[in-house]
């Protein structure tokens, strides 16, 4: 039995005029491997992965990179890979003019989903 092996990422990149939308490409046990496209000021919010790693392959565009609870940014654009280890915050805000576009690759695929609000840590830490 054939399994597919190679995909064109350009195939599943949905530009939004909503929230940016998570396209899959392939999923297994192992791994999910999702498109994004992110217009001009668009956001993926702050989450973490409880259980797994998010790698980012950035293929164009540039963004504010989430990197704790505290809602520190680093910048990040084309050409960049970036590794969200298990339990750490991401997520990213389109700071440029053109999309965002990037793969990511979360593993294992039950890494899970948590989204982290920003407002309630700067409550709780007043």
């Amino acid at each position: 039995m054939a399994t597919t092996r190679i995909f064109n990422s350009s195939d599943f990149f949905q530009p939004t005029d909503g929230e940016p939308i998570r396209s899959v490409i392939t999923e297994s046990e192992n791994a999910v491997v999702v498109a994004w496209y992110i217009k001009a000021g668009q956001e993926i919010p702050p989450h973490i992965h409880p259980n797994g790693q998010d790698t980012w392959t950035i293929l164009a565009g540039k963004g504010a990179y989430y990197l704790d609870e505290a809602g520190t940014t680093k910048p990040i654009a084309a050409g960049d890979v970036v590794v969200a280890h298990t339990g750490c915050v991401h997520g990213v805000i389109n700071t440029g003019d053109e999309p965002f576009v990037f793969i990511s690759v979360v593993s294992p695929a039950d890494a899970g989903y948590q989204r982290i609000s920003l407002e309630d840590v700067a409550v709780l830490s007043s």
